[in-house]
Parts: C-alpha cells; structure tokens; sequence
C-alpha cells in the first residue's frame, strides 16, 4: 500500500476531463487529509478546483504548447518547460497519479518527461503494455471499458483511497440570474473546441427549447463559450430566452446550471459541469464515447440520447484516439431526433425512475469465429457457411452489416479510424483476397477458402431465387447494376431485383436513398460504392435500414454486368488476380502498392499477438 505525503496528480484536462477527475480527487483528499495533494492541469480548466476544497496546490501547464518535439526548439517554450521541471523538482513529490490514457507515443513521451522532471519514487497510473516509466498500475482495458471517472477512483484506491462511486465536486459561484418562480431549462448548443463534429443542430435545439417552454412556461437559459451555436438557436426559437452564452466564469456557470431544472446539450465540459451540480441532464451523443465519457451521476440522473449507427462511437474506442472530429456526413448526430431529446426531457422532469444506463461501446459484432490479421477481424468462414448465416438472419429483427476484405482494405484501415470500427464491428468480415489466405497461414492461423464477393454475390442471387429473398443493387456507374441486373435474372428467372439505383455516398443523399430502398421491400442491399466509402456508407445506415443484410459489392456488378473481364480460373486459383486486373487497369498501380507494405507489415508482425484468433 502507498501512503504519499507529497502527492501530484496529473491531468492535463480539458473541462470535462477535469470534472470527472474530482470524484477521485475527493477520495484521494478523504484518504491523505495530512498529506500535500498538488494538481498539474491546465490553465482554462483549473478554475474549477481552485477553491472547491480538493487540492493545497494548483500547478497550470498548457499542453498544447508542447504538442510536438520542435515546440521545444522555440526559445519561449523551452524556458517556459524548464521553469516547469525545476517546479516539479523542487515540490519534492513523493507520489505521481497519471489520471490518462496513453493513448499516442508523443503523449506517453510528454508525461515521461514529466514523471522524469518530478523525480518522484512513486508513479501511478494505467498500463497499456506501451509506458515503462509507472512503478504501480492498473490495467488499462480502454476507453469505454469503465467511465473514465470510475478509472480515476481505482487509480486513486492504490493509495489506499476509497474507489466506490462519489459526486463529482467543483467550485460553485454566484449566479448572475435573479429569483424566479418559473423553471429553468438550461441549453447548451456547443461541444467545446476539442471536436465539433459532437455538435447538434442549432435549429433542433431551438426545437426542443421552444416545445418545452410551452409545455413547462419554462424560462430557457442559453449557456456556453463564444463560438457555439447560441445564436443560431436564439435566431431559430419563436420563445424569448436568456443568453448567457460566453457571459460567464466556470464557478458562475455552475451556479446557473444548479439553479435550472433540467439540462440540454451534448457531449461537452459544460455537460459534464451540468452533472457535477446535480440538475438532471440530457446528454446527446454521437462520435464520441458514452460509455467512457456519459453524464457522472452516482446520485442524480441522466439520460444519454444516442441514434447508435454501427460506425457510432468512432472516437477514442479501445485504445485509440481514433477518429476525434468523426466523419463529414455526421449522420450518428443528424439521426437523433427532437422527439427524442423531448421524450427524455419529459423523463426527467417527470421525476419518473430512471434506470441506470448500459452504455458498453460495441467492440466487436462478429457472427462467426474471427483471427486478427494486423489487429483487424477476418472471419473463419466459407461460401457454405455464409449462406446459412444469411438464412438465419432472414428470419431476424435487425440488419447484418457483411464486409467482403482483403489486404487493401486492412492497409486502408490502419489509417482510417472510422473504418477500422466499422470492420470491428461488422457482423462477418469475409476474406476477399488471396493475401489473407497467405497471412493467415503464415501466422498459424489459416482460413478454409477465400470468399469473394464477387463469386459471393451469383450465389446469393440463386439462394435468393430459392427462398424468394428480395435484392436491391445500389451503386456503379451509370447502367452497369441494370445490366448486372439482367445476367443475375437470366441465370435465375425466379429472383426479384425490387431495386436498382446508381446515386452517390453524399451525406445529403441518405435519406433519399434509404426511404427508397426501405420502400422497395428488399431483403438485401447490395452496395457498389467501393471500399471503403460503402462499408461506411452501410454503417451510418444501417440503424434504419429496413433490410436483414447490407453488403458491399465493390466492383462486382462490373464483373457480372461483363463490363471489366474476370480473370481466368488459372490466375484465380493461383493467387494472382490482382496481376490480371492490374494489367486490365493500370491506373490501380497506386492502390497495388499498399499489396507490398501489406506483406512487409505482416512479417514485422511476426507470427504471434495480432494474429490470435478471438
């Protein structure tokens, strides 16, 4: 057991981050009451503990000030980090608490140096089997494993605190607002400058506040930073509202919002200010981690809005920072509704129980059993099994999202975050691509068959035909599906094809395309976007899609519609496809290329860890 006399906790927050570190400052401060407990955290979140009772020391840091090697090279900032670290040495600290994730090799490079500065025999914090420096940890099972609150309390619990849940504790204000007899329903149209992609739209806001000011005769308070959407939402409403928007401290803020009887925003440090002072909250989510970063309420309550595409949350999801500003179409926002936000607002208005929220983020959706080749999913799965894998799902209650990979796509995914959760999760990843079969066998792990889709999607179509299973083709250029269309129905007179239609990925066309394919009645969806924009395209949608499965097709319809040339059973069965269709199309050198880093990247890997089957 740890018993500090000098202990420095470390989080470089932002406001949320900060909040949701007190619950642990608090046990740490119940544990210690004689020991020296010192904070190192940034300068525009720090009014929050200042006088909330937590800490003997502030020590500010800007890290964005150092968020590469060369910031260091400018004079102003190389003096700025020595004061820093003969500060840390001088406190003579006994007892270093990371409450981070090491989530990037900079950050963990920056908080060494900062273990390395303090000098302190005792460092603490979460092991994710990439930082060398922590004397004690706990493991790190990422982001969304526990609320990242509940991690900074069992971090603290090495010290000999308590780790049960507590409220979070921030310093309190004045409120700038006078007494009134009428409720007030706070509005937060912002998601502070880390990201906002985690934005909702102003006109909805205005929506939800304007609907709930008559059913209540609520006043409406519009809180937040310059630079959010306030404006617009005042512009929108046909309500009158108060604009205390960029108006006040962080202490006046929590004042206002303890006032209020109901919170509405999303993802944001002033969500999560909203919770700490115990108004009820309605959280919307989006791209960002509900199960790591949810409203904290161990003894009030929240409600997290959340429309949950299969691509939703894509930003710091297991161990990763993943995709932070999540995509441009934004649809996992733009599918949350005002009824919604208002059904949830009435909740907790209504003082009606709330129970307690299941917010795991979904890791893994696989249907059949899965190696890892270079971290990703491929499923252990042959033609046949596939197609009974389809007839299960044809009697279900939701859509199945198939993958067809190969080492293009994988290589794609090592720099795509938003791809990479959606392969995750996908349902079945088939592997496309004699590359896999070779990496496969080469890590101990070898896969049945090769599963096309190209090869796949003539037997789904005679599978369909059998059981009556209806297709919708969407995608390819111009003509090509139609004609797709007509060799699939020559070779299987009793298939319905209930749909074909080219359209584009666009953000601004989902909705159009998706009322027309639920419209159609399709039991499946065949998507010719190329990888990875219709795997993406499949995720987004997949939560009102009225199908049982959803598949990308990439250039299949050309191949069936006799548009590109399939490459002879010789060069399939050996391995060399790919040469035949680079030498149909030479434009594909660029893409070709990532064939060799593929290989290059499985051999540096060895035949071990990535490639253990899950």
């Amino acid at each position: 057991m740890i018993t500090p006399q000098r202990l420095l906790v470390v989080q470089l927050a932002d406001i949320g981050d900060l909040v949701l570190s007190t619950p642990a400052l608090a046990a740490l401060r119940a544990a210690h009451p004689t020991a020296h407990l010192a904070l190192l955290t940034t300068t525009h979140a720090a009014p929050l503990v200042q006088d909330a009772g937590l800490v003997d020391e502030v020590l500010l840091f800007d890290k964005h000030a150092f968020d590469s090697l060369s910031a260091l090279a400018r004079p102003h900032n190389f003096r700025r980090a020595v004061a820093l670290a003969l500060r840390l040495r001088r406190g003579g600290y006994d007892t270093l608490l990371f409450f981070h994730h090491f989530s990037t090799r900079r950050g963990a490079l920056k908080f060494r140096a900062l273990a390395w500065s303090a000098g302190a025999p005792q460092r603490i914090g979460l092991d994710n089997g990439h930082v060398s420096f922590l004397t004690h940890a706990l493991p790190d099972t990422g982001f969304g494993a526990r609320h990242q609150a509940a991690y900074w309390l069992e971090l603290a619990a090495l010290t000999g605190a308590d780790a049960r849940p507590r409220p979070a504790q921030i310093q309190v204000g004045t409120t700038p607002l006078p007494p009134t007899s009428k409720q007030r329903i706070a509005i937060h149209a912002g998601s502070g400058g880390y990201s906002t992609a985690r934005r909702w739209e102003p006109e909805h806001f205005a929506q939800v506040a304007d609907q709930l000011a008559t059913t209540h005769d609520a006043e409406i308070i519009l809180v937040g930073a310059k630079g959010d959407d306030s404006d617009s939402v005042l512009s929108a409403m046909t309500h009158p509202a108060t604009d205390l928007t960029g108006r006040t401290t962080l202490a006046a803020l929590a004042a206002v919002l303890q006032g209020c009887a109901l919170f509405v925003g999303a993802d944001s440090g002033v969500m999560h200010i909203a919770a700490a002072v115990g108004v009820p909250v309605v959280a919307i989510f989006g791209p960002s981690n509900a199960a790591a970063w949810s409203p904290w309420t161990p003894e009030g309550k929240h409600i997290v809005v959340r429309s949950a595409p299969e691509c939703s949350p894509c930003s710091y999801v297991g161990f990763g920072v993943g995709a932070r500003m999540g995509c441009m179409a934004r649809t996992c926002m733009r599918l949350v509704t005002t009824a919604q936000v208002i059904a949830a607002a009435e909740k907790l208005l209504s003082d009606v129980p709330i129970p307690s929220p299941q917010l795991a983020a979904k890791v893994g959706g696989t249907q059949t059993p899965t190696i890892r080749i270079l971290g990703h999913p491929v499923s252990v799965v042959t033609y046949a099994d596939w197609m009974r894998l389809i007839a299960v799902w044809m009697t279900g209650d939701r859509p199945y999202h198939v993958c067809t990979v190969n080492p293009e796509m994988l290589m794609i995914a090592q720099r795509d975050p938003v791809f990479r959760v959606v392969l995750e999760r996908a349902d079945v990843t088939v592997p496309d691509g004699v590359g896999l079969l070779l990496a496969a066998h080469y890590r101990g792990t070898p896969l049945p068959e090769r599963v096309t889709g190209s090869d796949g999607v003539p037997l789904i179509a005679g599978e369909a035909a059998r059981q009556g299973w209806r297709l919708f083709l969407l995608g390819a250029a111009p003509g090509v599906a139609e004609k797709a269309a007509a060799v699939l129905c020559a070779a299987h007179p009793a298939l319905q094809i209930v749909g074909i239609y080219e359209g584009t990925p666009a953000p601004n066309e989902e909705a159009g395309i998706v009322a027309r394919v639920n419209a159609s009645g399709a039991d499946i969806l065949l998507v010719a976007y190329g990888a990875p924009e219709q795997d993406k395209w499949i995720a987004r949608n997949l939560p009102r899609l009225q199908v049982k499965m959803a598949m990308g097709v990439g250039g299949t319809f050309d191949f069936i519609a006799g548009v590109v040339s399939r490459a002879p059973e010789a060069f399939r069965r050996s391995g060399l496809e790919w040469l035949y269709r680079l030498y149909l199309q030479p434009w594909r050198i660029r893409r070709m290329m990532r064939l060799p880093r593929f290989a290059l990247a499985v051999v540096l890997a060895g035949r071990g860890g990535k490639g253990q089957e899950s």
